[in-house]
């Protein structure tokens, strides 16, 4: 057994009896100052564990051979019809998807980029449209020449006019024109002008009447419009109610058209047709844009190599003037990635202030093509795309997110403009991680600040206590 005097002998802290003891004013002064510092210390030192601090490092991508990168948008284009915008994905490694409709939904805006109605639904695209074997050998024309001086008084005239908006130079619109005169004269047969009054077919050309066809946002040759007697209602914004035709453009195929429209109208009364009545199928008869412009938006999945997301004109059928194409667009939305909740990204912000500044670089910016530059104009955007990922201290992914430099050019063409996104991903990626502190650091700190202070403060105090002292000595010796 060991005695209580030889384990009394191993105490770090021995005690000073309180009767030897002295209490000073300086002592209590610095008591307090050095209590308040300890509390004050000991605050900084708790909010520093608090903190979440962020390590930043730069690391190969660890994207997998099968991972997608997501591209979504919002652009407007003033001068793009609906009709014919065509959103297109190709990369490096030979992938090329044309016409993108799945994901992408399109809208037909002013100049002011407004709505004018409804998502326009464009329907498939024919691969194959039949044209007839007849030759022009130019024996004489069925169809009503049209120009800006008799177009609405013709249009108002019949139950129906049938329009094709064409260009001479245009391969589609030779091919049409001898099945159109041939057609035009078995319905100008079937039902005369001038007693049955139900129906008449014309033609616009455009390189003569190019105000006509702007005003009916013809961008592609040739185009062939339905209008009906009262229902081609035009606003303060110009809009037209009508419909476009995209079925096969032989002679048969025409003629049964034309008789489908007229059929459900009495002769006697010249009644507009029902809602329905028309035999048309849905792919070959839909409605007509009523504005110029155009906004597209949506998303498409591409892989993570060098690739292109064009915007442009497109069709199997129609042929386009590259001098009339103006591929202007304003960018109200192109991120890439998947799309951060607004509560995620606010606390990503708070814990990575710089973070989520250049995920959406290009928002807000025009693009426009004043012609100042001339025709043929293609408006290129070059992205360079760098993948950054926060990991939380449980080892989990916090935000997967892909910010992009975009440096945008123009440049003249022989070939139809578009407007190119050219996008390229970095090899690199950016990894934050989240450090946690040792709750052992925080109370070593804890422990260091305590015994700290009340150390300084014991040397500041017997200091001062012994500076007295020996100045009192030193007066009661002068005193003497």
């Amino acid at each position: 057994m060991i005695s209580t005097g030889k384990l009394k002998s191993v105490d770090f802290y021995r005690k000073i009896p309180r009767d030897l003891t002295e209490a000073s004013l300086s002592g209590a002064g610095l008591s307090i100052v050095a209590a308040l510092s300890m509390v004050f210390l000991f605050g900084m030192e708790l909010n520093n564990y608090l903190t979440i601090s962020t390590s930043t490092s730069v690391i190969v991508d660890k994207s997998s051979d099968g991972d997608y990168l997501r591209i979504e948008f919002d652009i407007s284009f003033p001068a793009l019809s609906c009709e014919f915008a065509s959103v297109d994905v190709s990369d490096v490694l030979g992938t090329n998807r044309l016409n993108i409709t799945k994901t992408v939904r399109k809208f037909s805006i002013d100049a002011n980029l407004k709505p004018t109605g409804a998502e326009f639904h464009s329907g498939p695209i024919l691969n194959f449209i039949k044209h007839g074997d007849e030759v022009d050998d130019g024996s004489g024309e069925g169809s009503v020449t049209l120009t800006a001086s008799n177009f609405d008084k013709i249009s108002q005239q019949y139950s129906i006019l049938v329009v094709n908006f064409f260009a001479p130079w245009c391969y589609w619109s030779n091919r049409l024109k001898p099945s159109w005169e041939k057609a035009a004269k078995i319905i100008q047969e079937r039902y005369d002008p001038e007693l049955d009054g139900r129906i008449i077919l014309g033609k616009v050309d455009c390189t003569l009447e190019g105000d006509l066809c702007r005003r009916h946002h013809i961008q592609g040759y040739p185009s062939i419009r339905i209008f009906r007697k009262g229902s081609d209602l035009r606003d303060d914004h110009g809009h037209h109610d009508h419909e476009s035709y995209y079925g096969d453009r032989d002679t048969d195929s025409l003629v049964k058209t034309m008789e489908d429209l007229v059929a459900p109208i009495q002769q006697e009364s010249l009644k507009l047709p029902a809602a329905g009545g028309s035999n048309i199928t849905e792919n070959a008869k839909r409605p007509a844009p009523k504005a110029g412009g155009c906004r597209i938006e949506g998303y498409v999945r591409v892989k993570k190599v060098p690739g292109n997301l064009i915007i442009s004109a497109h069709s199997g059928s129609h042929s386009f003037d590259a001098t009339q194409m103006n591929m202007s667009h304003v960018v109200s939305h192109l991120s890439f990635g998947k799309k951060i909740s607004p509560k995620v990204m606010n606390d990503v912000k708070r814990l990575i202030p710089y973070l989520g500044r250049s995920h959406d670089r290009l928002n807000g910016r025009e693009f426009i093509n004043n012609r100042d530059i001339g025709a043929n104009v293609t408006i290129e955007h070059y992205l360079q795309i760098v993948k950054t990922e926060v990991i939380t201290r449980g080892s989990h992914t916090l935000v997967e997110e892909y910010e992009y430099t975009a440096h945008s050019s123009v440049a003249q063409s022989l070939y139809i403009p578009v407007a190119k996104f050219h996008f390229e991903l970095s090899p690199m990626q950016v990894l934050i991680t989240e450090n946690q502190r040792s709750f052992s650091h925080f109370i070593t700190n804890v422990c260091a600040i305590i015994g700290g202070v009340f150390t300084v403060a014991g040397i500041l105090d017997s200091i001062l206590h012994n500076t007295f002292r020996l100045m009192k000595k030193v007066e009661l010796g002068k005193n003497f």
